[in-house]
């Protein structure tokens, strides 16, 4: 985990919900179920998750002549291992107008339609009674459940949930992830994830199972992590929001402070998806 942010001005914020999510990946070169290279421009990665999200590449090169060989190398690289998707990502520092005409030559669709969005957690509300009972995830079996609940929330593909199990288990359930399993009734209806980095508390997975909407089951799986990265002394919460979750974001008290840049290759063909959040 990293010294906690205390800068909160806009473009510190803006910064750190990018930052959050590219030291995400970068944690993914701990896990045996991941291959993560570095280059002179930034890295890759590659897992057994077929989404664009789980194989990827960010760049942190600035400018070169050289650009459009790093692109035709990088895609050929994942064309080598059978990856249909991938996503590749800026460093919060770039501008997408250097990279654009060269990744968009070999045939990436360029998107920054996902706001991201910050909130103080010091502003949070107070917690409500609720009939739902939120537990950290520990052990296999637990974990299994969790992956199963987010994997029907999200309505994917259920082939995808053996490889997203096995690459969750090995990064461990302790931080800079937590899971959280939300039950109703004693059936699990809901999940989320909390990773700490680059200075603030990033939470992802999100998801509701359809027969459980509508409750307000999604806010409660959004506040469980943040007041426990307030108790741990973080002062931001940050997320990349969906269009299904930007209304119950800014609802909680988040306010938009970027747009995640972004490009995404599908090889021809593929019937790969699209991202999940």
């Amino acid at each position: 985990m990293t010294e906690i942010l205390t800068e909160l001005s806009p473009s510190s914020l803006a910064t750190a919900v990018k930052s959050n999510l590219y030291a995400f990946f970068s944690t993914l070169r701990y896990s045996a179920k991941a291959t993560v290279h570095d280059t002179s421009h930034g890295f890759g990665w590659r897992t057994g998750v077929s989404h664009p999200w789980f194989n990827g590449m960010l760049s942190t090169l600035t400018s070169t002549e050289y650009l459009s060989l790093i692109v035709e190398e990088t895609v050929s690289y994942f064309q080598a291992h059978d990856i249909t998707s991938f996503t590749w990502w800026l460093a919060p520092n770039l501008e997408a107008t250097t990279w654009s005409p060269h990744l968009l030559a070999y045939g990436f669709q360029y998107d920054n339609n996902t706001p991201g969005l910050a909130i103080e957690l010091a502003k949070l509300r107070h917690p409500q009674i609720s009939p739902m009972t939120i537990r950290h995830v520990e052990g296999p079996r637990v974990l299994t459940e969790w992956t199963q609940t987010f994997i029907q929330g999200f309505e994917m593909a259920a082939e995808m949930a053996h490889g997203f199990l096995a690459l969750l288990e090995s990064l461990g359930t302790d931080f800079p992830f937590r899971h959280y399993l939300g039950y109703l009734d004693g059936k699990p209806v809901a999940s989320s994830t909390l990773f700490l980095g680059a200075g603030v508390a990033g939470i992802y997975n999100v998801a509701t199972v359809p027969a459980a909407r509508g409750r307000g089951i999604g806010s409660e799986m959004t506040l469980a992590p943040l007041y426990e990265a307030r108790d741990l002394g973080y002062r931001v919460g940050v997320l990349q929001s969906s269009d299904m979750g930007y209304g119950v974001y800014r609802r909680l008290g988040f306010q938009k402070v970027c747009q995640m840049d972004h490009f995404y290759w599908r090889a021809p063909n593929s019937l790969s998806k699209g991202r999940f959040n």
